[in-house]
């Protein structure tokens, strides 16, 4: 049931020109070092998913979910062989905040009013820079400039489309409907709890070992509060909490930003 494409998406930020001229920087991710907690099997409860099969279940919670008008997202996943860390909220305004981590380094990101700003320390911009094969002394001119700034980006910049993405709500819970093949022949497992609330166990089984796990409220909506993938190149855990809570994103103050465009001077923003 419903691939991690789209919610790795909110771990992969996009490649954005840092330094001279418009060439790409990086790729990189969101982390919490904490891995998600497994969920722990409960006494069986009065059951509001009675007579319904482990697929219609998946069809209630996707729906529920994709309703949503914010909800925060924290976990673990791999792509590409690297593991990505993320704790982020996002709303149905195309807003969003959050910390992201990868190598060691950390960044925050945020976005408000269609501008991306985008803060790392030296290790995050290194290791993105240095796995975009930025030579060193570029890597350390750039850092220089972006140095304990915010990174503004507006639309239209390089890499300001996938940061978008990143923060569009819709966008990211759309693949949990793209293919409804995919999140058929679903099994129901026992039932468990996330964060003390019971959840109904849902599991997909692919030839090959890989297994999607996914456990959806039982109280209130319906929504999917946790994913894990398991037995393939790509594992990761996501849990989703804060469901239509307010995403509260606050602005950088403007003399600790660096306007994109204005770069290639080093001039702040």
């Amino acid at each position: 049931m419903a691939s991690h494409r789209k919610l790795r998406a909110a771990a992969v930020v996009c490649a954005v020109a840092v330094a001279a001229g418009p060439a790409p920087v990086a790729a990189w991710a969101v982390t919490t070092d904490a891995p998600a907690a497994v969920p722990s099997v409960v006494a069986p409860t009065p059951d509001p998913f009675a007579g319904l099969t482990a697929d219609e279940i998946g069809d209630k919670a996707v729906a529920a979910t994709q309703s949503a008008t914010s909800l925060r997202m924290t976990g673990r996943v791999v792509s590409e062989g690297q593991p990505l860390d993320i704790d982020f909220a996002v709303n149905d305004q195309d807003e969003c905040t959050g910390v992201m981590k990868i190598g060691g380094g950390t960044a925050e990101l945020r976005k408000v009013d269609k501008i991306t700003y985008l803060k790392g320390d030296e290790a995050f911009w290194r290791v993105s820079m240095a796995s975009q094969g930025m030579p060193e002394a570029q890597i350390d001119a750039t850092i220089e400039l972006v140095k304990g700034r915010w990174l503004k980006i507006t639309p239209g910049q390089a890499g300001s489309a996938d940061l978008s993405s990143v923060c569009n709500l819709k966008s990211l819970l759309a693949d949990l409907d793209e293919d409804e093949a995919e999140r058929r022949g679903l099994t129901r497992g026992p039932d468990a709890e996330v964060d003390d609330t019971p959840v109904a166990t849902l599991v997909k089984k692919k030839d090959g070992g890989e297994t999607t796990t996914v456990s959806v409220s039982q109280e209130g909506k319906p929504y999917i509060l946790k994913m894990v993938k398991a037995g393939s190149e790509e594992p990761g855990a996501i849990l989703l909490s804060d469901y239509d809570k307010p995403v509260r994103v606050v602005v950088p103050p403007a003399d600790e930003t660096v306007d994109l465009s204005k770069l290639d001077g080093g001039t702040p923003a």
